[in-house]
């Protein structure tokens, strides 16, 4: 059974960069794709990035295109998402999620692993 668990959150200002950490644990991350995903409060949770089993495929929404990068190292399990030019409208929820699957995917509904999240909160 696949584990995630998020680290790196935290208050940033406008303009920062942070990068996430999504350690896996209970299941070889490289058998199948890896996402990110974030949810603001009121709002439905987004998938925003996701990359292919080997590193070789990454998909991004448009919103974050240009400012993040996902990325993995298989060898520790690990996902990463590196955050730039960080905005007010990128403070969420942050949630690293896998499919039981080698194709990628940004709907919630095709995840079948989660973490529990990780706050990115960008204020001045």
């Amino acid at each position: 059974h696949l584990q995630l668990v998020e680290s790196g959150g935290g208050l940033m200002q406008p303009g920062w960069s942070l990068r996430l950490s999504c350690a896996a644990s209970g299941f070889p991350l490289i058998n199948v794709a890896s996402a990110w995903f974030r949810q603001a409060p009121g709002k439905a949770r987004e998938g925003i990035a996701c990359i292919s089993p080997n590193g070789d495929h990454t998909y991004y929404v448009d919103s974050v295109k240009g400012r993040f990068t996902i990325s993995r190292n298989n060898a520790n399990n690990t996902v990463y998402l590196q955050m730039t030019s960080l905005k007010p409208e990128d403070t969420a929820v942050y949630y690293c999620a896998a499919p039981d699957r080698r194709r990628c995917a940004l709907s919630p509904d095709d995840m079948n692993f989660w973490g529990k999240g990780t706050q990115v909160t960008v204020s001045s």
